[in-house]
């Protein structure tokens, strides 16, 4: 298993009133997800509004968590962007922040080739220490990085350890888990495909509805690994609408929320994010309720 665990939350980040970063709501958040079982977080990822976190927000916020729940779960900051140098520079203070690792995403707008994609991910590899997760998502980044540049990195450079994988295609990710280094770990990075991807070889999963479904999750992949193959699918099936309705308006708009009506003081997302629609609240509402009643 992959010291970054097997279950991580993508986790939102809180904010005040006044558009303030929460950090003891963070902190808050980030201990009730460890003991519901989430080994790790990807700290202001674009669940945590990553997008509108400045360098000190970002750096604070990885302290925060990571202070907040120590060795108990792994913290992994996003730190990628579109230009190598920043990249570099963020990846060397998430390492001083106390981060366990970083998550890259592949350049997004600039639609890198694959092999810069490799000088780009290899310029973050020599500059940390830690390990670096790729995190592959062409919907948001309108570039996909392919299973050969993926083996590429994987062999080349000993920490970079794995990859969200976002593409949604099973070939594709079929492919990676073959092509691989063997300590390499591929993390499904849609709710929806935790049990599909697990059929072909992911190893773990890094999602959104895990705020409140992490139990639902694990035991699925416990029953994945049992070869119960029955109860897997009816817990894959159960979570279904679940995941749906959060993703039915962008995200994190719906996990925000629910994470308000959880107890929390979530907050509203930044501009140019907004409120969440009533349709999707109301879809939401009847979802929620049996985790609100074990909250």
């Amino acid at each position: 298993m992959s010291a970054l665990g097997t279950i991580i939350t993508a986790m939102i980040t809180p904010f005040e009133e006044n558009g303030n970063v929460n950090r003891s709501e963070a902190a808050r958040i980030a201990t009730w997800l460890a003991d519901r079982g989430n080994d790790g977080f990807v700290v202001a990822g674009s669940t945590g509004e990553g997008m509108t976190l400045d360098a000190s927000e970002r750096n604070d916020l990885v302290a925060t968590v990571k202070g907040a729940v120590g060795a108990r779960a792994a913290v992994i900051a996003n730190i990628g962007t579109s230009d190598t140098r920043s990249t570099v520079r963020a990846a060397k203070e998430a390492e001083a922040a106390g981060a366990d690792g970083v998550l890259v995403v592949v350049p997004p707008y600039s639609k890198p080739t694959q092999t810069g994609m490799i000088a780009h991910f290899g310029a973050i590899a020599e500059a940390t220490r830690l390990p670096v997760l790729i995190y592959n998502i062409p919907g948001r980044t309108a570039s996909n990085m392919l299973p050969e540049t993926m083996s590429k990195l994987s062999h080349q450079f000993q920490n970079i350890g794995g990859v969200k994988e976002s593409s949604s295609d099973l070939k594709q990710i079929s492919t990676v888990v073959r092509d691989k280094a063997e300590r390499f770990t591929v993390y499904c990075g849609d709710d929806h495909l935790f049990l599909p991807c697990l059929a072909v070889g992911a190893q773990g999963l890094v999602g959104v509805a895990t705020h409140i479904a992490s139990r639902e999750y694990r035991e699925m992949m416990r029953a994945h690994e049992a070869g119960d193959v029955q109860k897997a699918a009816a817990i894959h099936a159960s979570l279904l609408e679940l995941g749906d309705a959060l993703f039915s308006t962008t995200n994190p708009i719906a996990i925000k929320w629910v994470m308000n009506q959880m107890g929390f003081a979530a907050g509203s997302c930044r501009l140019p994010l907004d409120e969440i629609p009533a349709a999707v609240a109301g879809r939401l509402r009847p979802l929620i309720a049996p985790y609100l009643a074990h909250a």
